[in-house]
């Protein structure tokens, strides 16, 4: 039951951070943090300070970046405009060159598309996606990977 509760919070959070951007005022960063307890960081415009520098973000503008949670409960979200529905395979290279496994596995039929990446630290979800008159945007949402706890073993 706790493990669910837990795991609740960061996608709570991320469907809050997927509305934010259309969100504008005060009120809002205000209610986001006394949800979350504090451990949100509207960056708006910019990437998070704390973001994973090994999680390669494609060279655009940044549209939204926001972290919630702390510790290992962390999450980032930061939308990055693109260059067009094929990103996603420049994006899907600059990852698994970072040293990332995965690939993009969902491409929609105008374009754009899903992709799923990890390494032992960090898991990567990206949505390359059309924006409208606004062009293409890639959005990242990053946690840190499980951690494995140990099963004792049985010594006879």
């Amino acid at each position: 039951m706790r493990r669910s509760r837990l795991l609740a919070i960061p996608v709570a959070a991320l469907l809050v951070l997927g509305v934010a951007p259309a969100l504008a005022g005060c009120s809002f960063q205000t209610a986001v943090k006394d949800v979350t307890g504090g451990n949100v960081d509207l960056g708006g415009d910019k990437v998070p300070a704390d973001f994973p520098t090994s999680v390669p973000l494609y060279k655009g503008a940044i549209v939204f970046g926001a972290g919630v949670g702390s510790g290992h409960g962390k999450v980032w979200n930061v939308t990055v405009k693109v260059s067009g529905a094929d990103a996603y395979k420049d994006i899907e290279k600059q990852l698994t060159d970072a040293g990332f496994s995965g690939q993009f596995g969902a491409q929609a039929p105008d374009g754009g598309g899903t992709g799923t990446f990890a390494n032992d630290q960090y898991g990567v979800l990206v949505v390359v996606t059309g924006a409208g008159s606004n062009g293409w945007v890639a959005n990242y949402s990053v946690s840190r990977a499980a951690v494995e706890t140990p099963t004792p073993s049985a010594t006879p």
